[in-house]
This record gives C-alpha cells, structure tokens and sequence, in this order.
C-alpha cells in the first residue's frame, strides 16, 4: 500500500517535484514532466512516458545515453497531448523528436495528438511504439508494452547519443521492439496512494500468469510454483516466441514489480540463466532489478532482447541517468570464479584404514537422515524461534546440513570419519552463516579431530570423547552457559548422561537414553528466560516457548541414537 502522501490527487505532482529536487544537477521540470539539460552536440530527442507509478520508468531513464525527456502521466493514466507536446518542445534541439511508449489505448490517442501538432510546426516527430508482451496477444501490432519499454527506450537513447539521425533512430526503435519478448507474473495486486484495497488479488498460494503493469491481473492464475518452477514458466513461452532471424545473443532483464525483493530476483536469475544457456544463448550484459514497476505490485518479468551486431552495441554502450547507470568498459584484472576456485589449493584427505572408510560411511548415513529431519521440521524450528528471536533457525539449520551433506557426500568416497565430520563443519560454517552455523562447524571440527583416521579400529570412549569435545567447542565459543536457554542446554545433559550416568552401558543403549534426556531438557527451556544472543531483549516474550536450538539438538541427538542401531549403515565407496 502506498502510505506516504498528503492529498492522494496529488501525490504525482509531489512525487516529481522531490525526483526534480534530488537531480536538478542533470535535469529540469517542464510542464508535463522532465527533459535532461542540453550538452554536448544536438541530438534526436528520445522521449519516453507514460503514467506514473512505474519508476524508474519513465523520469528516471532521462539522461545522456538513454531519453531526453519524459512525458509525466497521472498514476496509470495517459499524460495529455498537451503534456506530450511540451516535453518534446522543450527536448527538441534541431535534430527531430522520437516518441516512444507502451501500447495502450489512451497513449496511442494523446502521444499521436501530440506529434501532429508538433509535425504541423515543422518538428520532424515520429513515433514507436512497444509491444513486447506476449501474453497480451497473438498478434505482435496489438500486444502491450511492459518491461520491454527499457530496451527499446535504451536503444533510441543509445543511438541518439552515437549522433545517428532522425530516420536511422527510429528504424533502431523498430528493429528493437521487433527482437524483444516479455512475460510476467504478479504475486498480489498494488494499490493506489489513497486506496483501501489493491485494484486486484491474487488467490492464496497462486500467481497470476500474463500480467499488465497499470494494476491489471495476469490472463489467468495459477498455483505458485517452486523457483525452479517460475523459471520454467517465464522461460519456456518466450523461447516459443522468438524473432525471425534472432541469432543467439541475448540481452536479458529480469524486472521486479515493486515490492519482490532484490534477493528474490538474485534467486530467481539463478534460476532462470542456466535454461537460457542450455538452450543455447549466450547472455550478454543482463539487467536485474526494479526498471519498469507498478507501484507496490509483488511480481516479476522476464525479457529477452534477441541482439544483432548493432543492437548488442547499444545495448552495452555508455548511460548515465538517475536510476541508470553503465559504463561499456569492461573492468580489468579480474578471473572468472572458475579460475579463482581451480587456483585454490584444497587440502588432501589423510590415509585412513578400512575401519575409518566405514566410519565415514556411518556418519554419510547420519548426515542423510539428519538433513531430512530438519527439512521436515524446518518450519516448525523457525516458529519456535521467531517467538523471540528473527525466525530463521530453521532456515539456518537446513542450509548448513545441506552444506554438510554434500561436503560429506565428496569427503566420505576420500577419508575416514575424521576427514568427513571435519569437512561437513567447514562446509556447515561456510555456506550457513549466523551463530548457529558458526556454532555446529567448528563442533564437527572439533569432534573429528578426536578421530584417527588411520586407527584399526575405533572404541566407544573415542566417540564419547569426540561428543565431549563437540560440547566444549560450543561452549568456548559460544560464551553460554547451561540455563541460558541455548542449546547447551538440550547438549550439556546428553553429555553428562552419556559419558558418566550410562557410561557403564553399550554405546547404542546410552546414546538412545542420553537423547531422551535432552529432547526432555530441551523441552523444559520453555521455562526459562534466555540470557545471551538476540532472544534476550524479549526474554519475557520467550517464556512459554522452548528455545529452538536446544529443540533441534534434541532432535538430532535422537536421530543420531537410531542410525547408530542400525546395523547396515553404508560404509563409502
């Protein structure tokens, strides 16, 4: 929802005067909307617009390299011919007038009211217009203009800049929006500076396919995918529809709506680059981020700009606007990540005997178990811990096993037990992050290195002597002690029950009842005030609610119990 505003009929008016504000060092308001300030050698004046509520687009793409001016519409709504004409007779500097936007009704109407008047003046204008969604419509002439507005406004600008005249920038125009197809999603609608409700909504747990970007829903909705899922989704219709003569080399934008998160978008491009690539296209220079938004919208779009030799040069070239920014140089003294990760030296597995590979194999077959048990509970620990805390420990845990395991998976197939506890916690630490990856890597470390890899054989006191040492190294570094409510406390009476009250028993028999213990005590740190780490400002929120590093623990400790009874644990190949 939009919030911050005084009078909502004004809100488009008082939005640009603060745009205006902030970069009157490159441009200056007209009636109608903003042209940048002359330099250099007169040239085609670019115009771009539209209605407000899609920034960057429209104001902030004026700059050198990109528009000359923008034409500043109401929210959604069509600026007048007369806004159209001003702008452009403001930008105009001897060399003719291009005008440029999407393809809705009201645009086409005041965009072509305004270029005859201006051509009955004697000011060469002429018009493109973009059509790059291809959910829109069958027919390229009748579809919308969506994010695919940034590339052609982009190539105009850029060849304007090269010094290009009046029917070669236009012809460029063309060529562009004839090579660029997009397709968007919309997670939830946005909603008007004023407004009580969105102007549409998306069904819970759905998204709607084929959206517009003036508060329209998508063509039809459809049950949220997975990441993968989404990728599939923006990318497979537009491979459908490519271009005549495309060529392989793409430009490409992945475009948030307005309230979808950088992160999300980062997320989503991960997705999305390796399908472009396994069909063949070579990615040149991809733009993610917010470029052509409606309002607060959660959605995202997909485009691809199908180059040839002359458009991939605008497509790279110098641009320099509030919201835009590239320099065609490409940096130098810089290695691909590749070659930075052949070039590290990675330390060798030690020799180990028989009895450390089928070790390895045990943990292998533990860390298997454990990463689905926190997958199944992920959830749940993340609810315990936002009680009081910022919600992410199940998030946390999940990711580090899952780093674990696949370091594990690798380490396993090399060394003994010791190699493969002490590779799964560099691997928890590394790719985790937050105290409680910190925490779980350098215990694993500190209980492989209680392993001798090359030993005949291991003894049930070198694994209680491994646990112990996992402890210590929690406690060390973690600076808590038992009844802070951490996970020392589910830890420290497993350990205790394990190395001195059933100390006397068989390994597997100890273990299982050491883990009832802790899932016990983890249970009773509901009571508890928690004394260190971003739970306690909240110390008196939190009473009720067992602390979900102690809940996990437990959980682990008892899973762990099992694997030990089993008899067939795998030993690593």
């Amino acid at each position: 929802m939009t919030t911050i505003f005084n009078d909502p009929a004004e809100f488009c008016d008082d939005q640009l005067d603060g745009f205006v504000d902030l970069y009157s060092d490159r441009l200056r308001k007209v009636a109608g909307g903003v042209v940048r300030l002359p330099q250099g050698e007169p040239e085609v004046a670019v115009i771009v617009g539209g209605g407000s509520g899609h920034y960057p687009a429209f104001a902030g793409l004026v700059g050198p390299g990109f528009a000359a001016g923008a034409v500043v519409g109401n929210i959604f709504t069509s600026p007048s011919a007369a806004q159209v004409y001003s702008v452009a007779k403001a930008a105009h500097r001897g060399r003719g007038v291009i005008l440029t936007f999407g393809n809705y009704a009201g645009d086409n109407m005041n965009f072509g009211i305004a270029a005859k008047r201006l051509n009955d003046e004697g000011i060469d204008t002429r018009i493109v217009v973009v059509t790059d969604d291809i959910a829109s419509a069958e027919e390229i002439d009748k579809r919308r203009g969506i994010a695919g507005d940034f590339t052609v406004f982009r190539a105009m600008g850029a060849a304007a800049a090269e010094g290009l005249d009046l029917d070669e920038v236009e012809r460029i125009g063309s060529s562009a929006n004839a090579r660029t197809r997009s397709l968007g999603v919309a997670f939830s609608g946005c909603t008007m500076p004023g407004a009580d409700e969105p102007l549409f909504s998306v069904p819970e747990g759905h998204l709607g396919l084929g959206l517009g970007i003036h508060g329209e829903p998508g063509i039809r909705d459809v049950e949220l995918p997975t990441a993968d899922g989404l990728a599939e989704m923006l990318v497979t219709p537009l491979l459908e529809d490519v271009p005549q003569d495309r060529g392989s080399r793409v430009g490409v934008i992945v475009n948030g709506l307005g309230t979808t998160k950088y992160e999300e978008l980062f997320l989503l491009w991960s997705r999305i680059a390796p399908r472009l690539r396994e069909a063949g296209l070579e990615i040149v220079d991809p733009e993610v981020g917010e470029l052509v938004t409606s309002l607060d919208m959660g959605g995202a779009s997909l485009t691809l700009f199908w180059l040839d030799e002359e458009l991939e040069r605008l497509w790279t070239s110098d641009a320099y606007t509030p919201a835009y920014r590239k320099q065609a140089a490409p940096l130098q003294g810089m290695s691909s990540a590749e070659e930075a990760a052949d070039a590290e030296e990675r330390e060798q597995a030690p020799e180990s005997s028989e009895a450390g590979r089928r070790a390895a194999g045990v943990v292998q077959a533990a860390t298997v178990r454990i990463e689905q048990l926190l997958r199944d509970n992920e959830q749940r620990l993340g609810e315990i811990d936002a009680v009081a805390g910022d919600g992410d420990h199940g998030r946390g845990m999940v990711k580090g096993i899952s780093a674990a395991r696949r370091a594990v998976d690798a380490a396993a197939a090399e060394g003994g037990a010791s190699w493969t506890l002490r590779r799964g916690g560099q691997a928890w630490a590394e790719y985790a992050g937050g105290t409680s990856g910190v925490l779980w890597g350098a215990a694993l470390e500190s209980a492989g290195r209680e392993i001798d890899d090359a030993a005949d054989g291991y003894s049930e006191d070198d694994v209680r002597r491994a646990v112990r040492s996992f402890a210590e190294s929690i406690q060390q570094l973690g600076g808590a002690h038992r009844g802070d409510k951490t996970l020392l406390d589910a830890l420290l009476p497993f350990v205790d029950a394990l190395c001195e009250e059933h100390a006397e028993l068989p390994l597997q028999e100890a273990w299982t009842k050491a883990a009832v213990t802790a899932q016990e005590q983890a249970e009773a740190t509901a009571e508890l005030r928690p004394k260190v780490g971003r739970a306690r400002p909240l110390a008196e929120k939190s009473v009720g609610t067992p602390d979900a590093g102690a809940t996990s623990m437990g959980l682990i400790l008892v899973s762990l119990g099992e694997t030990l009874g089993q008899t067939d644990a795998p030993a690593a190949n």
